[in-house]
């Protein structure tokens, strides 16, 4: 019975990312030289996407050298975000897997999968943090996600955890 009711927690959470993180918001083979680059590919294309402004992209990596890499929550993934501000238009998502991993100064450097997060307010900033951890939590899925050579795969990967 737990089990059931935590598999039906993910479940909710990964249909609720995939409502959120679309096909055209995912990247694969990115090369970038740095950790600060990794994080300004994954937040141009919300930029791009109309979702946030460029200021976003700068206060999240001044978090980082405010707070340290807080972002990197386990190995391999960081999770880019800060916390919401106007620069955020609309909640909204973005994911990159990076060619070659980068290093945040973190224990459990290097990061190879960035995803992007952007949030309105306090609520969902917290709602949507929750989720995507508990999405993650599933190890086949992450690995998936960072052996993915197309965004089509990734996408796959978070789909098929969420049927």
């Amino acid at each position: 019975m737990i089990f059931y009711s935590f598999y039906n927690k993910v479940k909710k959470a990964i249909q609720t990312i995939m409502e959120i993180l679309s096909l055209d918001h995912i990247l694969t083979g990115v090369r970038v030289e740095n950790w600060q680059q990794a994080v300004k590919v994954a937040g141009q294309i919300l930029v791009e996407k109309g979702s946030i402004t460029s200021q976003y992209i700068d206060n999240m990596i001044q978090a980082v050298y405010d707070m340290g890499p807080y972002m990197v929550l386990m190995p391999h993934f960081a999770l880019a975000h800060a916390a919401p501000c106007e620069a955020v238009l609309r909640d909204d998502m973005s994911l990159i897997i990076l060619d070659e991993p980068v290093v945040f100064g973190s224990p459990n450097d290097p990061v190879k999968v960035v995803l992007c997060l952007a949030c309105k307010d306090k609520e969902s900033h917290i709602s949507a943090l929750s989720k995507v951890a508990e999405a993650l939590m599933d190890e086949a899925v992450f690995d998936a996600i960072m052996k993915a050579s197309t965004a089509a795969e990734a996408y796959e990967a978070l789909n098929n955890f969420g049927i």
